[in-house]
């Protein structure tokens, strides 16, 4: 349960704005309301304007001119949420670290002059590895889980975990790939999708050391990977590709968590899901 007159939940959402963009971040802000119920959430787009995709500066002003309001006439009486609070908590869509993503948020957190949070990334996290367990799932890429072991004719045995934002998402991205690994006991190795055919280069690395029938499986939420970037580097790497991640469940749980956090909440565990049996 969100604490009386707690600060807005405003999720900072990449990449150009499209009714498919809106639809997943609607989704998953309501897995986030869900998780703490009374929660006031709202989404703000990096590079959005106007009112069918409002800027996340925008969203932020606003969210700081209703609770001044409210502290005017009184209402901001609760410990949690007192005049003391921020305005909002941003949460930013992104799987990983993104050294750009994260400068455009941050700077429209500052431009907003509203005082508002921002959190970190969503990742790494074990609640992501499961994500994108699925994700290969429902491509036929991979088993449920261990007590199916030969149902999947096509399960790869060598994953490319893909991601954006350099050298650090890489790093985190490969955290990650370690909990995958451990989930599917084939080798995983992460890639940038912006690192020019650094997909290919981690085929060829996976091919040499054994493992033949691959698939990239990308780290990633949706909307910040630009339009046909995913598809070519598989295509690059001869492999099938999965899937973004986009309003898998545990996503929104993992918003709700960096929010709970932000503001010194208590959080129920985060759990697993999926367990390999």
């Amino acid at each position: 349960m969100a604490p009386e007159n707690a600060p807005a939940l405003v999720l900072a959402v990449p990449g150009e704005p499209s009714t498919a963009t809106r639809g997943l971040a609607s989704e998953i802000v309501s897995i986030a309301r869900s998780e703490l119920p009374g929660l006031d959430a709202r989404v703000g787009y990096v590079d959005g304007g106007g009112e069918e995709f409002p800027a996340l500066d925008a969203v932020l002003t606003q969210a700081a001119e209703e609770r001044a309001t409210a502290e005017e006439q009184g209402e901001e009486s609760s410990a949690e949420g007192g005049p003391e609070a921020p305005a909002a908590v941003v949460v930013p869509l992104l799987a990983g670290p993104d050294a750009s993503q994260m400068r455009q948020i941050r700077q429209a957190v500052l431009s907003s002059g509203s005082g508002s949070e921002l959190t970190d990334v969503l990742g790494p996290h074990p609640l992501l590895a499961e994500a994108v367990h699925v994700k290969l799932s429902e491509a036929g890429l991979a088993r449920a889980d261990r007590a199916r072991l030969f149902t999947v004719a096509t399960a790869a045995d060598g994953i490319i975990l893909a991601t954006i934002g350099g050298e650090e998402a890489v790093q985190a991205a490969g955290i990650t790939g370690m909990l995958l690994a451990a989930r599917l006991a084939v080798p995983v190795l992460a890639a940038g999708l912006d690192d020019d055919g650094a997909v290919a280069r981690i085929a060829g690395q996976l091919r040499e050391s054994g493992s033949q029938q691959l698939a990239v499986a990308p780290c990633l939420i949706g909307p910040e990977v630009p339009e046909g970037l995913l598809a070519a580097a598989a295509e690059e790497a001869e492999c099938p590709t999965a899937e973004p991640l986009g309003a898998y469940p545990s996503l929104g749980k993992l918003v709700a968590s960096a929010y709970a956090a932000k503001l010194g909440l208590p959080q129920q565990p985060q759990g697993m899901g999926m367990p390999m049996r």
